[in-house]
């Protein structure tokens, strides 16, 4: 990446995990955007010693010791992850018209951020593109002559995106009732059973019963029609999983801590803007609806991984 220089602002979701932001600060200043953004959620009055914690996440924000513009946006108060998110994006976007987005336990690798970069540019004014994903939860799948294919599912561990995506978002979902009551799902994801899947847990967030910000996002692109960029490998590992996590609670699940490759430019566009049914096909069953067949070749694996997790906890 010899002569390469980012342009694009950052946007830096943290809260209480010093640890882990410091990981990802440490490859963000190795980019050296010209802006950063940093959100971050205020401590929870029932967790001891959070303020703490949440003081010593902050501070690493102190150590930007290049030549760039640093505007935060710190909650006195615990917001949740839902709201603490979305309105910090809200704010994002209301500063910039683009930016590469990272929480505190989203770790990528260095070709992230170009790759983010010039896909923003290439596609700032294509409204049928949505968002950039950073990560590839199962690389592999797609054609591999490109760097990258177009999907329905927003991947959100390490993205980027426009000021005129994100003025779709609806945290409270208040157009869910008419896409459900008019059988609208069905069309968007031209798959009877994939609707039905996700009719519950869409009626769940717009219930106000889930704290989080992501599945309204998704929901927020289906009914855009829009498509998010997927690149051909993982660029993103989320190295939160644990017990401290508010909701990647679980170190082995097979998510947890992927392996990330370099990104080969320049990039092999595709010369067609169309959806990797194929791809999405296998991301449906494989990451939202598995099979039994699928599910108990999963219960095989964690039994493995939890056994080599709790061989390294003894160890240590």
């Amino acid at each position: 990446m010899s002569g390469w220089q980012l342009c694009t602002p950052v946007a830096f979701i943290i809260f209480n995990r010093p640890g882990s932001t410091e990981q990802v600060f440490a490859e963000i200043a190795r980019a050296k955007p010209p802006k950063l953004l940093v959100v971050a959620d205020g401590p929870r009055e029932s967790h001891p010693h959070e303020a703490e914690k949440c003081l010593a996440a902050r501070a690493v924000i102190d150590r930007v010791d290049w030549d760039c513009e640093v505007l935060t946006n710190f909650a006195t108060s615990n917001m949740g992850c839902k709201n603490r998110v979305a309105s910090g994006l809200d704010w994002v976007f209301q500063q910039v018209d683009q930016a590469i987005i990272l929480e505190d336990d989203c770790l990528p690798h260095p070709t992230f951020f170009r790759f983010c970069a010039e896909l923003l540019e290439k596609y700032h004014d294509d409204e049928r593109i949505m968002m950039v994903a950073g990560s590839n939860l199962r690389p592999g799948q797609e054609r591999a002559e490109y760097s990258y294919h177009f999907s329905r599912y927003s991947q959100i561990w390490g993205w980027a995106t426009w000021r005129r995506s994100w003025q779709n978002y609806d945290v409270d979902m208040k157009l869910w009732p008419v896409i459900r009551d008019e059988h609208w799902l069905e069309d968007i994801l031209e798959d009877r059973r994939a609707a039905q899947k996700w009719s519950k847990p869409l009626q769940t967030f717009y219930d106000g019963h889930a704290e989080t910000w992501d599945t309204q996002w998704m929901f927020a692109c289906w009914i855009q029609s829009g498509l998010t960029v997927i690149p051909r490998v993982n660029l993103v590992s989320n190295i939160g999983f644990g017990p401290d996590a508010v909701h990647t609670k679980d170190p082995t699940s097979r998510h947890a801590n992927l392996p990330t490759e370099a990104m080969s430019f320049p990039l092999r566009h595709p010369p067609f803007i169309v959806r990797d049914i194929k791809v999405d096909r296998l991301t449906e069953e494989n990451l939202f609806d598995p099979k039994p067949t699928t599910i108990l070749k999963r219960a095989i694996a964690k039994m493995g991984r939890l056994a080599r997790y709790h061989l390294h906890q003894n160890l240590w």
